[in-house]
């Protein structure tokens, strides 16, 4: 299943930051649903191992993206918004785990609902703290993170 279809303009940073999420998010895919009786995912209750993965994930495009010291408040507060996310789709997807054997068609169609909301709403939480170290990027930095997120972008989708 292809998650979303490249796009042939050049990419800008809020498109970026989609891919971004979706590349830190790609663990969590929509099969591992939470259950519609779980309204509210716990966002920091985290597996050792998911955390472990995100934070591995984190490091490496920090690194990836050559953030410098002055950039580093603002990557922080992308970095809490990426565990946080994490943190929330890992709740969704144990909670799915943990009820599948006994969900409806009905009920599986709405934690796949839910899964999805999850995603958006990441995004949305993502964007402006990504936009704002985008923003604060050289031009090197830029076409560093354009092709980074294109590359990561282009992998993520063609996995699910």
């Amino acid at each position: 299943m292809r998650l979303i279809a490249p796009p042939s303009q050049p990419r800008a940073a809020p498109a970026l930051a989609i891919a971004f999420f979706l590349a830190i998010t790609a663990f969590a895919n929509p099969a591992c649903a939470a259950s519609p009786t779980q309204t509210q995912p716990r966002a920091r209750v985290m597996t050792v191992a998911t955390r472990d993965q995100v934070d591995t994930r984190i490091s490496g495009l920090r690194t990836r993206l050559q953030i410098t010291a002055a950039q580093e408040e603002l990557w922080q507060k992308v970095a809490q918004v990426m565990r946080d996310n994490a943190g929330t789709m890992d709740s969704l997807r144990q909670a799915r785990t943990s009820n599948a054997s006994s969900m409806s068609a009905v009920d599986d169609l709405k934690s796949y609902g839910q899964i999805a909301d999850a995603h958006a709403e990441g995004i949305r939480k993502l964007t402006p703290a990504f936009q704002a170290l985008y923003d604060s990027m050289s031009d090197v930095q830029k076409e560093n993170a354009d092709l980074i997120f294109q590359t990561d972008h282009h992998h993520s989708a063609k996995k699910g």
